[in-house]
């Protein structure tokens, strides 16, 4: 059920005490969104903290002003857990324990998955990021709003949108841009920290994954993918493959893209994305992942081998369906 945002803004303004709970290997909307409602809580006077259980990314650090912490310890019998951007317990397992120990939960997310477990629900598959909803929320209850938490907005929205380039921009994602600029927001300053603020060690690692790169479905679809080698070698993280898929989403006649990486648990995480027809996030929860039609990941328990053929079998099946239908 998802409730109304009168439900939502009541729930919020009722609680003293918050705490956010972005997913793991978090973007930009997932902290942006945390970030900017954390401090617009904290100045109506509650406590809020965001719980996060890894190293926030180089790129977005910049975000992070004292929010964040990662020992759950600290913040004693929450009145309210959210969890921001992730409608699934499991993209924050190893925190869940803390999440359930507030006296109410709730969700705030733009993706299709939800789990039948959280108390209140403001989820929005048409909004272009969580923190198009963030700022709904804020605006309905009337909470302080500053240049600081215009950019986190703003950092946000543009990471999800690919810098306003995806096909989820709509009118509503430009008139609230519009009144981030009222708030003297400096768009240029945050997409420098987001877009040219990249390590040596990302562009070799990128330069090795691209050398994996492999064409199917007579060049309909792109896939490559990173081994923990790769990372290893190059001293890149896992984090800093942020932007691969898109970039194979970008060669002309590439319909569906898909980036595949392993992480230090042999887990191999898949990101997807299609650029007009095909449905990735149907791919995705084959495989218990989800997202959005024309962007999903999931996660696979397999060799990359396998899980690279899996994925292109999936992909090559996915293609013929889109096909059939637009014909």
């Amino acid at each position: 059920m998802i409730n109304p945002i009168e439900e939502i803004g009541g729930k919020i303004l009722g609680a003293e005490s918050v705490l956010l709970f972005p997913h793991v290997n978090m973007d930009g909307d997932a902290l942006g969104s945390s970030v900017a409602l954390c401090k617009s809580l904290r100045m109506l006077g509650k406590k809020c903290n965001i719980l996060i259980a890894e190293e926030i990314p180089m790129y977005l650090r910049f975000l992070d002003r004292d929010y964040c912490i990662t020992n759950g310890d600290k913040f004693k019998n929450p009145d309210l857990c959210i969890a921001i951007d992730c409608g699934e317990v499991s993209r924050f397992k190893s925190r869940s324990d803390f999440f359930f120990k507030g006296q109410s939960t709730m969700v705030i997310d733009h993706h299709l998955a939800t789990d039948p477990v959280f108390d209140f629900n403001y989820v929005d598959s048409k909004a272009s990021a969580t923190a198009m909803l963030v700022f709904r929320i804020l605006k309905h209850i009337n909470a302080p709003l500053d240049k600081e938490i215009g950019e986190a907005i703003w950092a946000g929205i543009t990471t999800d949108t690919g810098n306003f380039q995806y096909s989820n921009t709509t009118k509503e994602t430009h008139d609230i841009a519009a009144e981030l600029h009222d708030l003297g927001i400096d768009h240029n300053a945050v997409s420098i920290n987001i877009y040219e603020n990249i390590r040596p060690e990302k562009i070799l690692m990128t330069n090795k994954v691209m050398d994996n790169l492999a064409f199917f479905a007579n060049g309909r679809g792109a896939i490559t993918y990173a081994t923990r080698d790769i990372f290893e070698e190059t001293g890149a993280t896992l984090d800093e493959t942020e932007g691969i898929v898109e970039t194979l989403r970008c060669i002309a006649g590439v319909e569906v893209a898909a980036f595949l990486k392993e992480d230090d648990e042999d887990n191999i995480t898949v990101s997807m994305r299609s650029k007009t027809e095909a449905d990735v996030a149907e791919i995705a929860t084959r495989f218990n992942g989800g997202g959005h039609k024309k962007a999903a990941g999931c996660t696979i328990n397999a060799t990359m081998d396998f899980a690279v053929k899996m994925i292109i079998s999936e992909i090559e099946i996915s293609l013929k369906k889109a096909g059939k239908t637009k014909a």
